[in-house]
């Protein structure tokens, strides 16, 4: 067995709590040759959980129960529920759901505008020492004007505002990449720069204001150029990816709602400016945009389903099989995406936490064995590498492997 950690994290908490009778050693005994890596517990800054509001897509219990199958300890839960938390009165409703369903640590968003409209600001007063940051995810903030006095307020609370940027007016009704397979396809497409223009907008932006800013699931080659550039000048700028966009494009799309997310798989060039991205540090993280729909909601084809597909279960093996094992990027690499810079940026403890992978073992992902109550994964089938064996969270086994 073996340790990969990240800083200040050492394998004597594995020891404490193996020496505290929490039965760490018997789900995992070495055997068939299998390797075993205990790693520090991940951290995912991007999920939608859909309660309150929407449970009949996700919940708290099911969409933790999830992450803790997929080794994560710590996820913040988007904003986009009925009612939005644009106040510490909305938000009251999503803690109590937290605080009586939650099986691993869960800091929630508050939205940068009233009810994600665009229109006037939340009461980011009030939230800032509640949530872990602020985010209209599931729409850009239109205005630049708002974007700016967002930004303004986020600053003078010591709060990171982190942006879905998309620009509507470059949308034209388009849901897949405008790309080679819409165009041979007959699809309505999204462009890339509906994206990269409201990335720039918010740099410049961040740069004025000295915001803390943050870019949500960056899918584009332009986009990586513009933030390498504002981190060479010295802006105050993370950004993240996820895993679909770091190993599909569009030649892997399907006529399938499964392959429907927002933003869209996109060219090769772009997954390899992705890849470049992770190399040269100028993206920071990965966070999975977990987006659990009902199945009647992703069975419409790409042009008719709702954008979104299911990650917590499936990020690392996926991430381990088609990055690490191939050596793109080292292991180590990998659980500083996954655990370290998430925590580093948002301000989010580790604690005791950490999560038991079997390695070796390959094996088909299958959706129908998802804790997650989505089942639209672009991943569905793939071979893959690296089972979770138990998920430790505040010093109790939240996931533990059933073995045959």
């Amino acid at each position: 067995m073996r340790f990969v950690g990240m800083k200040g994290w050492t394998p004597d908490v594995f020891s404490r709590f193996a020496l505290s009778g929490g039965g760490a050693a018997a789900p995992f005994e070495e055997r068939d040759g299998s390797e075993y890596v205990v790693f520090p517990g991940f951290c995912d800054v991007h999920v939608h959980f859909r309660e309150p509001g929407f449970s009949y897509k996700e919940t708290i219990a099911t969409g933790t129960a999830a992450a803790a199958r997929g080794g994560y300890t710590a996820v913040c839960t988007m904003p986009n529920l009925d009612p939005p938390p644009d106040s510490a009165e909305a938000l009251a409703v999503q803690m109590e759901i937290i605080r009586r369903d939650a099986r691993v640590h869960v800091y929630p968003y508050g939205t940068i505008t009233a009810g994600e409209k665009g229109r006037r600001l939340s009461d980011m007063d009030a939230l800032a020492k509640r949530v872990v940051a602020f985010s209209d995810d599931g729409r850009g903030v239109q205005s630049e004007d708002m974007m700016r006095s967002a930004m303004v307020k986020a600053k003078s609370l010591g709060k990171i505002v982190a942006a879905h940027c998309e620009d509507d007016t470059l949308l034209h009704g388009g849901y897949i990449h405008a790309g080679a397979y819409a165009a041979a396809h007959g699809h309505r497409g999204i462009s890339s720069e509906s994206e990269w223009r409201q990335v720039r907008r918010d740099l410049r932006l961040a740069k004025e204001t000295g915001c803390a800013y943050h870019v949500c699931h960056i899918s584009t080659k332009e986009s990586v150029v513009l933030i390498r550039r504002a981190k060479a000048e010295g802006v105050d700028v993370t950004c993240e990816t996820a895993p679909h966009y770091l190993t599909l494009d569009e030649n892997e799309l399907r006529e399938d709602g499964w392959f429907k997310m927002n933003p869209p798989l996109r060219a090769p060039a772009d997954r390899e400016a992705l890849i470049e991205g992770l190399l040269d540090g100028t993206i920071d993280m990965i966070a999975t945009d977990h987006a659990p729909h009902s199945r009647e909601e992703k069975s419409r084809g790409l042009a008719g389903s709702a954008m979104g597909v299911v990650g917590l279960e499936t990020a690392f093996p996926v991430l381990y099989t088609r990055l690490v094992r191939p050596g793109v990027i080292s292991l180590e690499k990998l659980v500083s995406l996954l655990a370290e810079a998430p925590r580093k940026r948002f301000g989010i403890p580790l604690g005791e936490d950490f999560t038991v992978w079997e390695l070796d073992r390959l094996y088909a992902v299958d959706p129908e064995a998802f804790a997650s109550k989505g089942r639209a994964t672009p991943f569905a089938g793939m071979e893959v590498r690296g089972t979770c064996v138990m998920t430790v969270c505040g010093g109790k086994v939240v996931y533990k492997a059933e073995r045959s």
